[in-house]
């Protein structure tokens, strides 16, 4: 235990001196390893889980569908989606937050990209609501708050990533995703109707729009629902595996790109070669968790922090409750990813101890991770959103966010309360 305390204090000293997380992990978990074992069984152990992990078939989902993504992103659909959204409750008061909380989760989720999808909404929704004169705190807040929505909608790179780290059954996390990912978008639409009822000057109602202009708007936008559709309705009627559903979204976008005439062979190579880096990027962290875990296990961490849980003889909601504030605190000091792999291979196996169900916990452990992005000190979404507004304090955008924060704290509340919100769906598949 002694030894794993340390490694840890290490740890966050590494990445407080902005080491990468995936090199920190790494060389934690190949130093922890030759300190219990020896160095010949740590650089195989070391070895073998990269070659294991990145030879792995199903790892394959990540790059198809951060191609996908990329895609997407190249057909430059944004503005049509924030076109849609506001033809049809634009004229509210509060229409163009909602609208852009609404675009915002759309374009999240089929692009991949909390980070992406904050930049290319702070573009496209801004200046609208500026020529509405909306408040800089609510406009700049709910962009903010409409990237986090992508990594709960599937397909989530995030849900991917807890499902290699746990080796749970991925097509299940994206099914339950898609009910909290819905649920907290509501919240969010409700915490713009509440901060402009409250403030009515904070964001005025746009224009109506004819039903003719709505179906305009619809009809620009079909090919991404449908494509989004296919892809998530696949998986829920068992039709193909994710990692197939990953191969028929990237044809599928490629497709969508090429007939918008926003592809020509010098953009089509550089999409590839951003996913290949991107991909790999995501691998390396990877094969740095997984070696981490199996110095956590090999130091008998796991079975250490069991027996303490049971000596503290607390009920199970109780240690849920700690977990919990645990994640909340660690996301006001860590990027979201690093939060998520520092924290999975302690937590996991303390969580199926309890007897918690995994895809649950993946979907709570999610919405934490949303939180992060939009919590100060580090919240990634403002930090990228500040980049493309530069007008706008940093100051009034974590002022922004609060009501989000509000809602997203509900609904945290909500699947702990109701674990069927995020076991529904996966149970009917």
């Amino acid at each position: 235990m002694t030894v794993m305390l340390c490694a840890l204090a290490l740890l966050f000293l590494l990445l407080f001196l902005e080491v990468p997380i995936a090199l920190a992990m790494l060389a934690i978990g190949v130093g922890g390893f030759a300190w219990i074992v020896d160095w010949g069984p740590a650089g195989y152990m070391a070895a073998d889980t990269a070659y294991r992990t990145v030879h792995n078939f199903n790892m394959s989902v990540i790059p198809l569908f951060m191609l996908m993504g990329n895609l997407i992103s190249r057909a430059e659909i944004s503005k049509e989606l924030f076109d849609l959204a506001y033809r049809f409750v634009g004229h509210r008061r509060g229409g163009l937050a909602i609208s852009t909380i609404i675009a915002g989760g759309m374009f999240a989720a089929v692009c991949g990209s909390s980070l992406a999808s904050s930049a290319t909404m702070g573009r496209v929704a801004y200046p609208s609501m500026k020529r509405y004169r909306y408040d800089d705190s609510l406009a700049a807040g709910s962009i903010a708050a409409a990237g986090t929505l992508g990594i709960m909608i599937p397909p989530s790179v995030v849900l991917i990533v807890y499902g290699i780290l746990t080796q749970s059954d991925i097509g299940k996390l994206f099914i339950a995703g898609i009910l909290p990912g819905l649920l907290g978008a509501v919240l969010y639409v409700g915490a713009v109707v509440v901060t402009t009822a409250i403030n009515p000057a904070a964001g005025p109602a746009g224009e109506s729009s004819s039903w003719r202009e709505r179906i305009v708007a619809l009809r620009s936008v079909g090919s991404v629902i449908l494509l989004f559709g296919l892809v998530i309705g696949g998986i829920y009627g068992n039709v193909f595996t994710p990692t197939e559903a990953a191969g028929v979204g990237a044809v599928g976008a490629l497709a969508i790109a090429a007939w918008r005439r926003k592809l020509t062979p010098r953009i089509l190579l550089e999409t590839l070669g951003q996913t290949a880096i991107m991909s790999a990027s995501i691998f390396f962290v990877l094969v740095g968790a997984q070696i981490f875990g199996n110095f956590i296990n090999v130091a008998g961490f796991t079975a250490a922090l069991n027996s303490f849980v049971n000596g503290l003889d607390l009920p199970a909601w109780a240690m849920m409750l700690v977990i919990v504030v645990m994640y909340l605190i660690l996301g006001c000091v860590l990027e979201s990813m690093s939060m998520l792999l520092l924290t999975i291979p302690i937590t996991f196996p303390l969580i199926l101890h309890l007897g918690y169900d995994p895809i649950w916990f993946g979907i709570l452990v999610v919405t934490l991770v949303e939180v992060a992005l939009i919590t100060p000190p580090v919240g990634m979404n403002i930090y990228v959103l500040q980049g493309v507004l530069p007008k706008v304090s940093l100051r009034k955008m974590f002022r922004g966010v609060t009501p989000f924060v509000i809602a997203d704290a509900i609904r945290i509340l909500l699947l702990i309360l109701v674990p069927g919100l995020a076991l529904w769906l996966p149970g009917m598949m």
